[in-house]
């Protein structure tokens, strides 16, 4: 496989369409806007990239609920998670390289509207077979949030610019799991599990209006892809030639996999293994939230422009390596049984190295390509939720009485993602730089 030529990485600036359509603004007075719009923008973009897994943990403290209301198996109503899940991977695949063919505003605004109705309709459900089907298209829908707002950041900037703006998505994105269930769980004390999806239908419908008003299109026309639905389909296989960028996707979706076996497993490890209260639980996986955003800072407002983005990305794909490696050797008695405090420190070693491998990959992937980054957007988002989706089952294969599982399948995923970069990244790149 050849690597594609790298594309021109010019200074970071805004790009022009931040302005309205309507009047264009000369360069400098568009940089002016966005300067002033600037935290809105990034606020909305939080706001879509944060959505879906609002719309994913808020519901879990009320599965109880719809299992009584609905009178389903508890298995069956589980499906509703996993549709919900498929829908983010899929859509993503879809909208992304819509939004290069058509601009980033209307896919993103079809795809909110359709989010609130379906969202809307899953409060009025009265089975759990219309629950599965609407959490299926509310997770399709929702995803436009997440592909479009990688897209607009990489419409808007560059470099260094790109990197930092990524690490602030990643502080807004990273604190909607952690507070989600806490706020789903308050929901349920004044109201029932359908309470939860009208706050959501509400949450949708005020992103909606806000995109609508201040989130202007940053596509220009002349970026964008013309010709068939399949040309625009053909821009993913001309991403995937390039050998560099695909690395930078394996080792992000991987390292996302590494992620999501430990939000799966994690309450089961804890509680039922090393017998924390739920309370204990809970103050683990708040701490461990706040390890991979205040990383994730670090990395943005310390190390970017600093340390070359590879070294980072290579520092932290040796920490969670090497706290895969801490966590199977614990797990397996290799050094006596071990205590929680061993096990946590194992895991908050593995999370906060997040903060430097998944924004790193995606400002790194999203560099090799300028000309259809919602194609590129997808690829990073659909691998992601589909290799994490596949493997994260596997932390539980094992059974219930030990850890095991879940410290392989994480060891293993981490040794994906070194192997990719090395191979594909590291190795693609001095391809391109011999003559």
């Amino acid at each position: 496989m050849e690597s594609a030529a790298v594309p021109d990485a010019g200074p970071s600036t805004p790009a022009q369409t931040t302005a309205s359509p309507a009047a264009p603004l000369s360069p400098a007075s568009a940089l002016d806007a966005q300067r002033r719009v600037g935290l809105l923008v990034t606020l909305v973009l939080g706001g879509l990239t944060a959505l879906p897994p609002l719309s994913m943990d808020m519901y879990l403290p009320a599965l109880p609920q719809v299992t009584d209301a609905l009178h389903a198996p508890a298995a069956t109503v589980q499906l509703t998670l996993t549709a919900c899940l498929a829908g983010m991977a899929l859509g993503q695949l879809v909208i992304g390289p819509l939004s290069d063919r058509w601009g980033r505003r209307r896919p993103l605004l079809a795809g909110m509207v359709v989010y609130v109705l379906a969202t809307a309709v899953c409060a009025l459900a009265s089975s759990v077979e219309l629950l599965i089907g609407f959490r299926l298209l509310q997770g399709l829908a929702g995803a436009a949030g997440i592909v479009i707002a990688r897209a607009v950041v990489r419409d808007l900037y560059d470099g260094l610019e790109m990197a930092r703006f990524f690490t602030t998505l990643l502080l807004i994105s990273g604190v909607a799991p952690i507070i989600a269930p806490v706020i789903g769980g308050q929901i349920l004390r004044f109201t029932d599990w359908r309470g939860v999806f009208v706050v959501c239908t509400t949450i949708g419908i005020l992103l909606t209006a806000v995109a609508w008003r201040w989130l202007h299109e940053t596509l220009p026309p002349e970026r964008r892809h013309a010709g068939e639905l399949s040309g625009t389909f053909g821009a993913m296989r001309r991403l995937l030639a390039d050998r560099v960028f695909t690395g930078y996707v394996v080792a992000g979706s991987f390292g996302f996999a590494a992620l999501f076996t430990y939000v799966s497993a994690s309450a089961f490890v804890v509680q039922d293994i090393y017998g924390a209260s739920a309370q204990t639980f809970s103050l683990l996986f708040g701490l461990n939230s706040v390890g991979i955003v205040a990383v994730g800072q670090l990395n943005g407002k310390v190390l970017v422009g600093r340390v070359d983005m590879d070294r980072v990305l290579a520092a932290g794909l040796v920490l969670i390596t090497s706290a895969a490696v801490a966590l199977v050797l614990l797990t397996t008695g290799v050094f006596g049984r071990p205590g929680l405090f061993e096990v946590a420190a194992g895991l908050f070693v593995l999370m906060a190295s997040m903060g430097l491998v998944l924004p790193t990959t995606n400002t790194q992937a999203l560099l090799r390509t300028k000309y259809a980054a919602g194609s590129a957007s997808a690829l990073l988002g659909t691998s992601s939720f589909l290799v994490g989706a596949v493997l994260s089952p596997l932390a539980g294969i094992a059974g219930d009485g030990t850890a095991v599982p879940m410290a392989v399948t994480i060891l293993t995923c981490t040794l994906v993602a070194c192997a990719a970069f090395l191979g594909l990244c590291v190795r693609g790149r001095r391809t391109v730089e011999e003559p």
